[in-house]
């Protein structure tokens, strides 16, 4: 990259993406030729895999959202939706053969939630007969909204062995809420918290969002000690990004410029309160150690995605559905989704490759923007490679003090952490910028 990151940093400032997975979405592509699964997974570790089921529905779709997602879907296409993830589920499960074993649940969306119980009882019953076989010790996470949220549905989940449930709640004043494009009620969002505390679940997240229009250090505060009410395991702080084709794009609305000042008093005020930084995003409270079980490394182990957005990784092949944002694209996917034989779930046709640099570079970049970093040595084993030869661009976050070395290990400093966002992109390499930039969004 010609840029250094200073020169970035300067024309566009401290938010320009995050760095979620590597590569972004937006890289996908067809791929020829269309991939088995048998094939794309016979050599891969089927030890400790992790499962994702999409549900693409929500009670709304909020204004800076860009989920793979549609409001109001019908219950005819709930139904259609669950008997296609029916048939994806058998023919993943025989592609990836006796073996495979699972270490962790997640499912998102969308919003899990805005299904039903028995619509809920169905998407475990596939789970369970084709993944799971009723396991209920591993970790199990689920994405909920205050809307969605009910004591049945609760104890479904309970029963079901969900251990954390993540609640998007973005702002606790209405009138932040609203300039979000969102119609929730605090009473609401408190009413939803209240019965995830009584229901006992392991792990409560709550998701808050600060550079909304009209919100002030002191609003975000009251947002930071409502949130605290209820004594979340862990709280993720999301800064506001304006996505292409989302609500407050099309109406012209821009984040607020304190989105800095904003994430340090939060940061700062999280650190004071007995959390604990993970990345930037992710607080987790100092007494809360995740549910037993191997940790997931997305750097090594293997993702597998069902439903119609769903993303799954192999080390050297990432594949999934079409990515879209606005309504009539995300009803297409999903209609191809629906139409699609037991045959066609048994290959790949949608997808990025990840030669051997792109698999060291998504290695290095998902583990140095979590605030444990990276051990030298064990990038060393896992690639026989040395790092900096392989990224001197880090060389750079060390001479500007973002990077430290600890022991042998690489991590950011608290004004790295910071600019995670801008680290993120910069180390994405040129080919996959090449095809994000070029991605034409429906």
């Amino acid at each position: 990259m010609s840029d250094s990151l200073i020169e970035l940093l300067a024309a566009g400032g401290a938010f320009q993406g995050y760095a979620y997975a590597y590569p972004h979405k937006t890289a996908y592509r067809p791929l020829h030729p269309v991939r088995s699964l048998a094939e794309l997974w016979r050599s891969e570790d089927k030890t400790a895999l992790f499962l994702y089921a999409h549900i693409p529905f929500c009670e709304m779709r909020c204004g800076f959202c860009n989920l793979f997602t549609m409001t109001h879907p019908g219950e005819n296409l709930v139904v259609a939706y669950l008997d296609s993830l029916a048939r994806q589920a058998e023919a993943v499960a025989g592609a990836l053969g006796g073996s495979a074993r699972f270490a962790r649940l997640a499912l998102g969306g969308g919003t899990p939630t805005f299904l039903s119980v028995p619509e809920l009882e169905r998407l475990f019953v596939i789970l369970n007969e084709t993944f799971l076989r009723s396991l209920n010790i591993i970790p199990k996470a689920i994405e909920a909204s205050p809307a969605t949220v009910n004591d049945e549905k609760l104890a479904f989940l309970k029963n079901q062995g969900i251990t954390r449930v993540s609640l998007g709640v973005q702002s606790f004043v209405e009138s932040e809420v609203r300039a979000l494009g969102r119609s929730q009620k605090a009473p609401e969002v408190r009413r939803a918290l209240g019965m995830l505390t009584t229901a006992d679940f392991k792990c409560i997240n709550i998701d808050l969002i600060y550079g909304i229009s009209g919100q002030t250090s002191l609003s975000w505060r009251h947002s930071l000690d409502q949130a605290l009410e209820f004594a979340p395991q862990e709280i993720y702080l999301y800064p506001l990004y304006i996505r292409p084709l989302t609500h407050l794009d099309k109406n012209g609305s821009r984040p607020s410029d304190v989105r800095i000042e904003l994430y340090r008093e939060g940061r700062d005020y999280l650190l004071n309160r007995g959390y604990r930084q993970i990345s930037m995003r992710l607080f987790r409270h100092g007494s809360y150690s995740p549910p037993e079980g191997p940790v997931y490394c997305c750097q090594e182990d293997g993702m597998v995605g069902i439903g119609a957005g769903a993303r799954s990784y192999t080390a050297a092949v990432h594949y999934s559905t079409e990515y879209a944002v606005g309504r009539a694209g995300v009803r297409d996917v999903i209609a191809d989704f629906n139409n699609r034989s037991e045959e066609q779930f048994e290959r790949a046709d949608y997808g990025c490759e990840l030669n051997l640099d792109e698999q060291k570079r998504r290695y290095a970049l998902k583990s140095l923007l979590r605030s444990d970093g990276l051990e030298l040595a064990g990038y060393r084993s896992f690639f026989c490679a040395d790092l900096f030869a392989d990224l001197p661009q880090l060389f750079e976050l060390m001479d500007e003090g973002l990077l430290m070395e600890v022991s042998g290990w690489l991590r950011l400093t608290s004004e790295g952490l910071e600019l995670s966002d801008v680290i993120g992109p910069w180390l994405c390499s040129a080919a996959v910028r090449e095809k994000m930039n070029a991605f034409a969004l429906k």
